[in-house]
């Protein structure tokens, strides 16, 4: 049994009120409360380490150098990849993927080669693919999901092909909660000689990620839904992909030599990595895998289970509500609409009560135009949340319903 009392004082935020009614934070696949160890890193940082880092020889240089390698390691750790210098730090899982898509991308695309994704991805695993088509006259397709919110892996299999040079694949999405089967998509892919990139946004607060077992040849993340701050994320690379590579920015640190002749880019990680980065995020990064893996990944997805179980029996026992994206397997998210009232009218009314979620598409719009809906509204759980909040959301959309039907 989790001490709940005693890991909802590790998060500040969570004492505060909103309109007069106690916080009851439910928008967590948006972003994860920080606790007190996360925000304390990234103060003690500015209050006792700030320095560049990898060019000064003076001691504060140096600490703040180990401070922010100590992260690239604890990451490493946590998805178990080869080699630290194999992890690339990056502002988060768009800009992860954006570096792929414009130096992988660019390299290696030509006219009628083919990138698959599914029809479940967030914009950020669809936009950056679209521009490098627009770009190298390669050619996206969506793969489809069914009324449950399930990859069709048949139409997937049929898919693939000697065009196909990459596929793009959600490990949970934001927007339906589905768990997608990708170590199997992994193994097809491959067997067809194409590459893939795993988007673990939703995937690394849930489940324990082994991107060794997966076999993977790209996955990334953000640190900000991870408890983790915000403007800092990874993308692990397979080395032998990643030292093949070009440069995608350049500047300060990710060269080996610089002439007005042409210049020589640095090893790996840094040859991707132009410019002074988010140190303190990436400090205190680290503080929050500890805290993860203090608590544990598993004890974590057990709470979380307990509490999408218990939603999801509520909300089939609430009239005129239709729960959109019942997987069997998925984590963390309900999203559902409520007849005849708009997902944004639900939101504003559950904010007067205290009640935060999100409302909209997501920036998954494929898949509002899959349910043929504009928007739903969704609720996300994380370690901190209780059985006790998740009976305040249906309280509040009581109040929805009185207010809209009398």
């Amino acid at each position: 049994m989790l001490d709940m009392p005693a890991i909802r004082a590790e998060f500040p935020i969570l004492t505060r009120q909103v309109h007069d009614r106690p916080l009851v934070y439910l928008d967590n696949a948006a972003t994860t409360q920080k606790p007190k160890v996360v925000i304390q890193a990234e103060k003690h940082y500015y209050e006792y380490l700030n320095s560049n880092i990898h060019r000064g020889v003076h001691q504060l240089s140096q600490q703040a150098t180990d401070a922010y390698e100590a992260s690239r390691e604890s990451v490493r750790a946590l998805l178990n990849a080869p080699r630290t210098e194999d992890i690339i730090f990056t502002r988060g899982t768009t800009e992860a993927i954006n570096l792929v898509s414009q130096s992988w991308g660019r390299a290696n695309l030509k006219p009628g080669d083919e990138i698959l994704v599914t029809h479940m991805e967030h914009h950020s695993n669809i936009v950056p693919w679209q521009m490098i088509c627009e770009e190298t006259g390669a050619i996206l397709r969506p793969i489809p999901i069914d009324e449950m919110g399930v990859l069709d892996m048949e139409a997937y299999a049929s898919m693939l092909s000697p065009k196909t040079k990459l596929v793009g694949v959600v490990h949970v999405s934001n927007a339906l909660g589905t768990v997608n089967p990708v170590k199997e998509m992994i193994e097809q892919a491959h067997a067809m000689g194409a590459l893939v990139l795993v988007d673990g946004a939703q995937a690394v607060s849930h489940l324990t990620v082994d991107v060794r077992a997966l076999d993977c040849d790209f996955y990334v993340f953000s640190a900000h839904k991870l408890y983790g701050p915000t403007g800092v994320g990874a993308l692990y690379g397979r080395q032998s992909l990643l030292e093949l590579m070009p440069p995608w920015q350049g500047g300060g640190d990710m060269i080996s030599l610089v002439r007005f002749s042409g210049s020589k880019w640095n090893h790996l990680p840094y040859k991707f990595e132009a410019g002074t980065p988010n140190i303190a995020g990436g400090v205190a990064l680290k503080a929050a895998i500890d805290y993860v893996n203090n608590i544990g990944l598993d004890t974590i997805a057990a709470h979380e289970a307990l509490l999408l179980d218990y939603a999801t029996q509520r909300a089939k026992a609430f009239p005129g509500l239709r729960i959109i994206g019942e997987a069997p397997g998925k984590v963390s998210i309900l999203s559902f609409v409520l007849e005849g009232i708009h997902p944004h009218d639900i939101g504003t009314i559950l904010d007067m009560e205290g009640v935060a979620i999100r409302t909209g598409h997501h920036c998954a719009m494929p898949v509002m135009e899959r349910y043929k809906i504009p928007a739903t509204a969704r609720a996300s759980f994380a370690i901190y949340n209780t059985i006790e909040e998740v009976d305040a959301l249906f309280l509040a959309l009581e109040r929805v319903q009185k207010m809209f039907r009398g």
